[in-house]
C-alpha cells in the first residue's frame, strides 16, 4: 500500500502522493554544499513554542485501543511534548460518529467490513468502529496536552483500491482527468474542491467535530488542494469554467498558466470560506493548514499557500477581509540536516516574500520516520535548533512512533535541557492535567447497576466537564454546574475526573500577531 514504507512505518500523506519526492529529496542533498550541513548553535528555546507530533492509526498501534490511547498520550506528555494532532477524517469516513455522514451516505461511521486505513488488516476492518476524537481527546486533556483535529484527508474520497460509500454514492463529485479517469496520478480519487456540495460536505464534517467536542484546534493537510494539476476536466468544473469564459472549454494543456491559476483561485475561495465559517462558530479556534512544501504544492497541486499566510481579518493579499490562518506547518521532511536546512529556508523566505513574513505563525513539520532511512537524532536536534535560530514557531514531528520508540530519552532529555515552553497560541495555562474526584463511600458498598457519591474539590472559576472511568475507557459526563461539591453517578464508573471547558472561551497569545 502506498501509505506504508518498508513495512511498518506509514508515509506522511504527502509521501504517498508525490512519488517523485524521493528523487528531489536526494537532488536537492546532492547539489547542497558543504557549508549548508552545519548546525547553528544550541539555543535556548523561546518562551513559547510549539512541541508537537501527528497521529495516526496507519501502521502502529498508538491508538489502536482506549488502553494505547492512555498510555500514548501519557507518554507524550511526559516526553515534553505540548501539541498532538489526531486523525479524525480517513478514507471517506470519521473517527467519529457524524451525523453529517449518515445524512449524505447513510452511515455514521466506518461499517465493518470497510477500511479505515488503505492498509488495515481483516481483523482491524472487522472491528466496530470507536469515537477516536472523543477517546482521544480525553486523553489528551487528561495530559494537559493541545488537541487539534487533524482532518487528514480533506477533499481526498478514497485510496484507488477502496470502493467506499462516497465514492459509490457520490460520482458526480468527483474530480476527473481530461481522459475521464477519477484515479489521480497520486493513487487517491478526489472531491471536486470546486463542488458547491463537495465543499458543504467538507465544511460541514468539520463543523460538527466543532460543535461537539471541546477540541482546541482544526487542521487541514495537504489535501485542501486542487487534486492534482492534471485534474479538473469533470463536467462540472467544465461548466464552471465555461461559464467564465464565453462558452470555451478548459485548456487541454493542464500547464496552461491561466487554467492553473483558475483552479488555484478556487481552492482559495474555498480557504477563505473554511476560515470564515469555523470563525463564526467558535472564534477561540486554532485553524491550521499543514501543506507540501512551496513551490512543490503549486507546481503538483495548485497550491500557493505563501499567499495565504498574508491574508488577515483586515484583508490583504488582494482581497477583500480575507480570513486568517492561525499556524503554516509545511512538511519540510528531508533525509539529511543539509536538505532541510535548505527548504526550511526557502518556506521562510517565501512566507516573507509573499505572505507578510510571518515567521512565529511557521511552524517546522519535521521528518523522523517514513520513506527511507529514519532520521538521525542529530539531524532532528539540528532540525528543531535551526527553526529556534530563525525565530519560528516551533516544529510538529511526523510521527507520533518515532517519537516514542525511536527518541524517547533524547527529546525528553532535549526538552528538559530547552526548559518549559508554552503554546504560543494559547499559552502556558489553556490545558491542565485533571482533576481527580474522592469517593465518598467504599466501592464496597456500590453495584454497577446503583450510583456511587464523589466529592468535588475546590476549583479555580471557569466551566469543567465531568468525565468518568467505566473499567475499558474514558467517558465525557455532564459539565459541572457551578458550586456543586458533591456528585452522584452510575456505579459503572470507578473513577471520575474534571477536565477545564474552554468552548466560549478565548486563549491569550503568548505574541502579538504579525
Amino acid at each position: 500500500m502506498p501509505t506504508v514504507s518498508r513495512g511498518t512505518a506509514p508515509q506522511r500523506p504527502s509521501h504517498s502522493l508525490k512519488l517523485a519526492h524521493a528523487a528531489l529529496t536526494l537532488a536537492v542533498t546532492l547539489a547542497l554544499p558543504a557549508l549548508a550541513g552545519a548546525a547553528p548553535a544550541t539555543l535556548s528555546t523561546p518562551a513559547a513554542e510549539v512541541r508537537g507530533t501527528w497521529v495516526t492509526t496507519t501502521a502502529n498501534g498508538a491508538i489502536a485501543s482506549p488502553a494505547a490511547s492512555a498510555a500514548t498520550m501519557r507518554r507524550l506528555r511526559d516526553i515534553g511534548l505540548n501539541t498532538v494532532y489526531v486523525e479524525s477524517w480517513k478514507n471517506g469516513y470519521t473517527q467519529f460518529p457524524s451525523d453529517v455522514l449518515e445524512k449524505t451516505i447513510g452511515v455514521r461511521q466506518r461499517p465493518a467490513p470497510m477500511p479505515q486505513d488503505p492498509s488495515d488488516t481483516l481483523a482491524q476492518r472487522q472491528a466496530p468502529a470507536r469515537d477516536l476524537l472523543q477517546e482521544t481527546l480525553i486523553e489528551a486533556h487528561r495530559n494537559g496536552l493541545i488537541y487539534v483535529s487533524w482532518f487528514e484527508y480533506g477533499f481526498m474520497a478514497a485510496y484507488k483500491d477502496t470502493i467506499n460509500h462516497l465514492r459509490r454514492q457520490k460520482p458526480e463529485w468527483l474530480s476527473r482527468d481530461i481522459a475521464g479517469n477519477e484515479v489521480a496520478p497520486n493513487g487517491f480519487v478526489w472531491m471536486n474542491p470546486l463542488h458547491p456540495e463537495a465543499r458543504r460536505f467538507l465544511l460541514d464534517l468539520v463543523l460538527e467535530a466543532v460543535d461537539k467536542y471541546d477540541i482546541d484546534g482544526i487542521q487541514l493537510d495537504d489535501r485542501i488542494v486542487w487534486p492534482y494539476v492534471t485534474m479538473g476536466y469533470d463536467d462540472y468544473t467544465r461548466k464552471v469554467y465555461a461559464g467564465e469564459h464565453d462558452g470555451r472549454q478548459p485548456p487541454d494543456d493542464f500547464r496552461d498558466a491561466e487554467w492553473m491559476r483558475w483552479r488555484a483561485d478556487k481552492v482559495d475561495a474555498f480557504a477563505q470560506q473554511f476560515v470564515r465559517e469555523l470563525r463564526a462558530r467558535r472564534p477561540s479556534l486554532l485553524i491550521s493548514l499543514s501543506p507540501a512544501v512551496h513551490p512543490w504544492a503549486w507546481e503538483h497541486y495548485l497550491l500557493d499557500w505563501p499567499r495565504w499566510s498574508g491574508w488577515s481579518a483586515g484583508g490583504s493579499a488582494g482581497t477583500a477581509s480575507a480570513p486568517r490562518w492561525d499556524e503554516f506547518i509545511p512538511q519540510a521532511y528531508r533525509n539529511s540536516y543539509a536538505a532541510f536546512a535548505q527548504t526550511w529556508r526557502d518556506q521562510a523566505a517565501a512566507v516573507r516574500a509573499t505572505g507578510g513574513d510571518r515567521q512565529r505563525d511557521l511552524v517546522a513539520g519535521i521528518r523522523i520516520v517514513g520513506d527511507g532511512p529514519d532520521s538521525s537524532w542529530d539531524q532532528l536536534r539540528q532540525s528543531i535548533e535551526l527553526t529556534r535560530s530563525m525565530g519560528n514557531g516551533g516544529h510538529v514531528l511526523w510521527y507520533s512512533r518515532g517519537v516514542t520508540d525511536l527518541y524517547a530519552g533524547q527529546l525528553t532529555a532535549f526538552y528538559r535541557d530547552s526548559g518549559a515552553a508554552a503554546h504560543p497560541f494559547f499559552g502556558p495555562r489553556w490545558r491542565q492535567p485533571s482533576v481527580p474526584l474522592q469517593q465518598l463511600h467504599a466501592r464496597a458498598n456500590a453495584s454497577r447497576e446503583g450510583s456511587v457519591q464523589w466529592r468535588v474539590p475546590a476549583m479555580p472559576a471557569g466551566r469543567y466537564r465531568l468525565i468518568g472511568h467505566d473499567g475499558q475507557a474514558w467517558r465525557s459526563l455532564d459539565l459541572l454546574a457551578a458550586g456543586v461539591r458533591q456528585v452522584r453517578l452510575p456505579g459503572r464508573y470507578t473513577q471520575v475526573e474534571l477536565l477545564r471547558e474552554r468552548r466560549g472561551e478565548r486563549p491569550v497569545r503568548m505574541f502579538t500577531q504579525q
